[in-house]
């Protein structure tokens, strides 16, 4: 059985993607479609990679902290990715927890002050 192909087309309504954002990520060398003269096609990796590539960005990872995962992989193997997994994630909860604490604080700012003019209104 082949592997399932998509057009571009095909992967940007499949990931919920604008045509700019997959003709961004070919050019960072995030994704590398198969091409037939003008057309690309992604097969079962792209695919996969465009998975990673959104969870990534979901859990607000920049771009090249995902392209750099992903080079991991080629070069070293799925042992040493998961290592390097752990360690980006570890990081990156730290600082969704510094923002967290952050937003908390701006918050409860807001709250105050909102109060202190609702009471002046009386």
């Amino acid at each position: 059985m082949t592997e399932p192909r998509l057009t571009f087309k095909e992967m940007c309504a499949k990931f919920d993607v604008t045509p700019r954002t997959l003709r961004y990520y070919e050019y960072i060398e995030l994704l590398s479609p198969e091409r037939e003269g003008r057309s690309r096609y992604y097969g079962g990796k792209e695919l996969a990679r465009m998975t990673l590539i959104l969870r990534g960005r979901r859990f607000g990872f920049p771009l090249e902290d995902i392209r750099q995962w992903l080079l991991i992989y080629e070069h070293e193997g799925t042992e040493a990715q998961m290592r390097a997994w752990v360690e980006l994630a570890d990081r990156q909860l730290t600082e969704l927890d510094e923002q967290r604490q952050q937003l908390d604080e701006t918050m409860a700012e807001l709250k105050s002050l909102r109060d202190e003019t609702a009471d002046s209104l009386g």
